[in-house]
């Protein structure tokens, strides 16, 4: 492992294949490797975000997930292997529900938009759907245990409530309400309501 760390310009690869963890080795653009790329990705993505003001429980929360990050991808690494554990899957439960019950409910679809902060997790929560999806996609031909696609599907779930929980945060002087996607039929709906609603009252 340390020569590994040490030696980042192996050559190994020129050839377009790459190591797994279990020392074999496949093409670059398989399954398991474009897998492991987009949960990489995200968890990079999540970098970004981290280097924004954020509230501390959600730094914290973030930095948590960022390791439990590390150990899907090194999961996905070695076939048959088991490295992310239940209780991740269970931390992430908790903190949706804690962070979600402090939200108003929504009525309408929001954009992800709103401030800086709120739309880098918004950035981070379809990179990790992408992720999932190449979670599936190799699970489809290849044994893949069931934790890593929950994971990743929870934590898209988490990272869309911890958008609305920046919006809100307004740390950086610009915190306030979702930002609502302006749909023409809810529109033509909600103008013939209030027309009713004058006729009503004239």
């Amino acid at each position: 492992m340390a020569n590994r760390l040490s030696q980042i310009a192996t050559r190994t690869g020129d050839d377009g294949t790459t190591g797994l963890g279990d020392g074999s080795r496949v093409a670059k653009d398989h399954l398991r490797v474009q897998a492991m790329g987009d949960v990489d990705e995200l968890n990079s993505s999540l970098g970004v975000l981290l280097a924004e003001p954020l509230p501390d429980d959600v730094r914290a929360l973030l930095v948590t997930v960022q390791h439990e990050l590390f150990n899907l991808g090194g999961e996905l690494s070695i076939p048959g292997f088991t490295l992310l554990k239940a209780e991740a899957l269970a931390h992430l439960d908790g903190a949706l529900a804690q962070h979600n019950a402090a939200l108003p409910r929504l009525a309408e679809f929001i954009l992800p938009a709103g401030t800086r902060s709120a739309a880098l997790a918004h950035v981070s929560r379809s990179v990790a759907r992408r992720a999932e999806r190449a979670v599936v996609a190799l699970g489809a031909h290849e044994a893949v245990n069931t934790t890593p696609r929950q994971y990743l599907n929870r934590l898209s779930d988490l990272l869309f409530v911890l958008a609305r929980v920046l919006n809100r945060a307004n740390l950086d002087g610009l915190g306030g309400d979702d930002v609502y996607w302006r749909s023409e039929r809810l529109a033509s709906q909600q103008a013939g309501q209030d027309d009713d609603e004058g006729g009503s009252t004239g």
